[in-house]
């Protein structure tokens, strides 16, 4: 069993529960984002509580063995490849979606 966390773009969600469930059903444990339908970007959070959530993640990413990049047709923002130098920066080793199709 690893634990994971999955990292990438909130507008691929939908994406992102598809694969979270796979690999969680392979008995693994998966550290997910919150996702708010109501407030779907990051502009719909005072600055604060984007640094608040932006905290939180870097925390799921400290717990993890490894990272689950949901890079969709590769794409990877500007977040995502902070997310992805800081996992590294930590020796986490980095899935790609992608990589799994």
């Amino acid at each position: 069993m690893k634990i994971i966390t999955v990292c990438g773009s909130l507008r691929f969600y939908k994406e992102m529960m598809e694969i979270t469930e796979k690999i969680e059903l392979e008995g693994n444990l998966m550290l997910v984002p919150i996702y708010n339908p109501a407030r779907p970007n990051k502009d719909d959070f005072t600055e604060e509580e984007a640094l608040m959530l932006d905290k939180m993640h870097k925390e799921r990413i400290k717990l993890a063995d490894a990272i689950l990049v949901v890079n969709v047709n590769g794409y990877i923002g500007n977040s995502t490849n902070k997310e992805i130098e800081y996992a590294k920066s930590l020796d986490k080793e980095v899935i790609y979606y992608t990589d799994l199709k």
